[in-house]
C-alpha cells in the first residue's frame, strides 16, 4: 500500500483535494439536504461553533507543536504532532459542515463599519483553507508513502515549510472569525 501510495502522490493529492473541496462546495451551497442527516438537540447544535472554536485551537497548538519538535530534529514528535492537527482538522470540518447543512452559514451582526473588514478576514481565512488543503494531502501522502529517514529527499520538507505556517494562520483566522460571530457580535 505504501508503495502504491509513494509512486501516486500526485494523483491521490488531486483526487483527494477535488474531493473535499467537492464537499465543502455542497454542503455550503445546500446541496446535500438536510433532511438527510440526523437532527441533534437545538442546544447541541448551538454548541458546534464553540467545540469547533476549541477543536481549531488545538490544531493550531498541534501545528505549532509539530513545528517545534521538527526545528529540534525529532521525527517521531513531529509526526504524531502533526498527525493529531490533521485529526482535530477532520473533526473539526465534519462539524462545521454538519452545522452548515443543518442551519447554514452564520452571518456578521456587528457594525456596519466593521462589515468590510470582517469579510476581508474571513475571505482570506477561506483562501488559505482551500490553498492548504491540496498541501497538506501531498505532505501527509509523501509522510505515509517514505520512510522519515528518505522524506528529506522528497519535496516533504519544501511544501511542509510552506503548508504550514499557512495553515497555523488559517486556524487562527478562523478562531478570529468565531471570535466576530459568537463573542464579540454575536447575534
Amino acid at each position: 500500500m505504501r508503495s502504491t501510495v509513494r509512486e501516486h502522490v500526485p494523483l491521490l493529492t488531486a483526487v483527494l483535494s477535488v474531493v473535499s473541496l467537492a464537499l465543502v462546495v455542497g454542503v455550503v451551497a445546500g446541496v446535500v439536504p438536510s433532511g438527510v442527516l440526523p437532527r441533534p438537540s437545538d442546544s447541541l447544535l448551538a454548541t458546534l461553533p464553540h467545540v469547533n472554536a476549541v477543536l481549531s485551537a488545538l490544531a493550531l497548538v498541534a501545528i505549532v507543536a509539530g513545528l517545534a519538535a521538527i526545528r529540534r530534529g525529532d521525527v517521531p514528535v513531529h509526526r504524531r504532532r502533526m498527525g493529531t492537527a490533521f485529526g482535530l482538522f477532520v473533526l473539526f470540518l465534519g462539524s462545521y459542515l454538519y452545522r452548515i447543512a443543518l442551519q447554514g452559514p452564520t452571518t456578521f451582526e456587528g457594525p456596519a463599519a466593521i462589515e468590510p473588514f470582517y469579510y476581508l478576514l474571513l475571505a482570506i481565512h477561506v483562501s488559505l483553507a482551500i490553498i492548504c488543503l491540496p498541501l497538506l494531502y501531498y505532505v501527509l501522502l509523501l509522510a505515509y508513502g517514505y520512510d522519515p529517514g528518505d522524506l528529506s529527499e522528497t519535496n516533504h520538507p519544501r511544501v511542509g515549510r510552506i503548508a504550514a505556517p499557512l495553515w497555523a494562520i488559517s486556524f487562527a483566522l478562523g478562531i478570529v472569525v468565531y471570535l466576530a460571530l459568537y463573542v464579540i457580535f454575536p447575534a
